[in-house]
């Protein structure tokens, strides 16, 4: 399915891959938006959720499924569970301990969804919380989790050009935090995220890119999903609503204040299955 607006923006009919967070809870801190000793409200987390669920359903897209486990506090976070483009899935390997039982779980799920198969990476990586694809090629995110050796499995196991670029800010510590895709040949991103070469490389790839602030940046504003024309991102990130509807875009901002206490947002609960 695709439909055309106004500012000739399309959308494609997307197929998602989610997690519902009845477990989640912050019980160790391994990202700076962690706080084990502020209390969870899993029931609001839960929600929130819910209710992003049913926007994408409501937008025309297929959510799967996958089944919480409990002990497994951040699963919600499902575009870190993989990576999947024309139908072949690279799995993860986390660099924290705390979340390397999520690994076998989502390699399961992923080899139902994915029709040319599962690979188990060598390497560490975070799925998509460091490995964007645009268009035909991947950008891949390193500096504080995926080890740049990931970045060059990836490109074999896919059969795609990867672009390495490396973050320097502890609080953007995923790709997904710092650069969102917004269509097959333009992004968003806040460039304070990345160093000097990795800037250089995406003010090249991307001429046109949108530049976001800091101040959207840190409510999770980059954490965001598109389809092209609709862009589900975080309420409180009004300057990249505004600059989104410029570039005849239409904003959906949603409240997912709760699950970003796990440092993780909208994107981060999100991931695509690719065919």
């Amino acid at each position: 399915m695709t439909s055309s607006c106004a500012g000739g923006r399309r959308a494609r009919a997307r197929r998602y891959l989610m997690c519902r967070p009845t477990y989640f809870d912050v019980r160790y801190a391994i990202n700076p938006w962690m706080d084990p000793h502020r209390p969870v409200d899993t029931a609001r987390a839960c929600a929130q959720w819910e209710a992003l669920r049913a926007l994408y359903r409501d937008l025309g897209h297929t959510v799967e499924l996958i089944e919480p486990l409990p002990g497994l506090p951040d699963m919600v976070y499902a575009a870190n569970g993989g990576l999947v483009v024309g139908g072949r899935a690279l799995g993860v390997l986390f660099r924290h301990p705390e979340r390397r039982g999520e690994q076998a779980p989502y390699l399961r799920r992923l080899a139902r969804l994915a029709p040319g198969g599962v690979y188990r990476p060598a390497f560490c990586n975070e799925g998509e919380g460091d490995f964007l694809p645009v268009g035909e090629m991947i950008l891949a995110g390193t500096g504080f989790r995926s080890e740049p050796a990931a970045h060059a499995e990836a490109a074999r196991v896919l059969g795609r050009p990867v672009h390495s670029l490396t973050l320097v800010d502890p609080r953007f510590y995923h790709l997904d935090t710092a650069l969102c895709v917004l269509d097959d040949d333009l992004v968003a991103y806040l460039p304070a995220a990345f160093d000097d070469a990795a800037r250089r490389r995406l003010a090249t790839l991307f001429p046109d890119a949108i530049r976001v602030s800091e101040a959207d940046a840190a409510v999770f504003g980059l954490n965001a999903v598109s389809d092209g024309r609709h862009v589900v991102l975080s309420a409180a990130a009004e300057g990249f609503a505004a600059d989104l509807r410029t570039r005849g875009f239409e904003p959906i901002g949603v409240e997912f204040d709760e699950l970003r206490r796990g440092g993780g947002g909208i994107k981060c609960a999100t991931l695509e299955i690719r065919a």
